[in-house]
This record gives structure tokens, sequence and C-alpha cells, in this order.
């Protein structure tokens, strides 16, 4: 198993950008996909976009442009770099890592969250 620690979360203003890092701990990112799922208040967690082991990435389409994730096998870190944020981006955000997929089901390890804030 992989220990997903996160960082990166904070209060921002609309137009900001922000960095995500999600960070491995233990045992090496290998052959893992690395998944970016935000959930808000009442509702499921939802895909966001995920990287392979190969590079691959994969993005909703609501936030292609402005979403970009990134690897770094031998540091074991993942960023989620946001750009012009909206307060539609407000949520918690969490890492997993499993097989390259949308579905929830392909991770079973996760991070503990991190919460973005966007103020108008």
């Amino acid at each position: 198993q992989v220990e997903l620690i996160q960082s990166g979360g904070r209060k921002v203003q609309s137009g900001d950008s922000l960095t995500l890092s999600c960070a491995t701990s233990g045992r090496k990112l290998g052959s893992y996909a690395v998944a970016w799922f935000r959930q808000t208040p009442g509702k499921d967690r939802e895909f966001v976009c995920s990287i392979n082991y190969d590079g691959r990435t994969d993005y909703i389409d609501s936030v292609k442009g402005r979403y970009t994730t990134s690897r770094d096998d031998d540091r074991d870190t993942v960023w989620l770099q946001i750009y012009n944020l909206e307060p539609t981006d407000t949520a918690v955000y969490f890492c997993a890592a499993g097989r390259f997929s949308r579905w929830i089901e392909e991770y079973d390890q996760w991070g503990q969250g991190t919460q973005v804030t966007v103020s108008s």
C-alpha cells in the first residue's frame, strides 16, 4: 500500500492559481496511476483528472485548460495545478492511487483531502 499525504489547499480569490500536492509515504509511486477527485457538501466525490505511470493524463471536459496534473516519480509526488480559479472550484480535493480510470472503485489508496475555497 501507498500512503498519500496532501497539501496546498487554502482560501483564494477568483482568478488566482493554486497548486495541490500529493506525496507518497512508504511505498513509491511506481506503476500507480494517481487521480484527483473533488467533493462538495451533499454530493458524491467527482473525478477530475488522472495521470498514469507513463504520463498519460485524462481530464473531464469542464476543467480542460485550467487544470494540469503532473508527477515526478523521483520525488514520489503528484501535483494538481489549477489556474484562473472560480467559486465553482470550491471543494475538498482528494488524490487517490490505483489503476488509470475515471471510476472511483479503481482507486484504493486515498489522501486525507485538502480544502480549496474560492471567493468571488
